[in-house]
């Protein structure tokens, strides 16, 4: 059992002072790992380094079902486009135009 203080910087940080973690036999096995390599300093940088990418990877979620959210008022809204076969590869051939702008601006420029 390790015992975790405040993440520093996070909004956990107001909510928990200390809390004791058990790590399963493997999670503890990694972490060592990470220590012996040198990569962690202790058991409680594993757990921090794994809230963390957890916080990470529940604010790129709430950014998702953002976007999710507002793509479908779009639709509700009947904006967008009709997909048929030709409105795709014209769809198409717009995307190849600005990428070969961009191309040829970006090589313009670093001349």
């Amino acid at each position: 059992m390790i015992a975790v203080s405040a993440l520093r910087g996070s909004p956990f940080s107001r909510i928990l002072k200390a809390m004791e973690v058990q790590l399963t036999p493997d999670q503890k096995a990694f972490a060592r790992r990470a220590i012996e390599s040198g990569r962690l300093c202790s058991e409680q940088d594993a757990v921090q380094e794994a809230l963390a990418l957890w916080e990470e990877r529940e604010r790129q979620r709430a950014e998702f079902l953002l976007t999710l959210d507002e793509a479908k008022a779009s639709l509700a809204r009947g904006d967008g486009r009709v997909i048929t076969q030709e409105s795709m590869q014209q769809l198409a051939r717009e995307v190849k135009e600005r990428g070969r702008a961009r191309l040829l601006a970006e090589l313009t420029t670093s001349r």
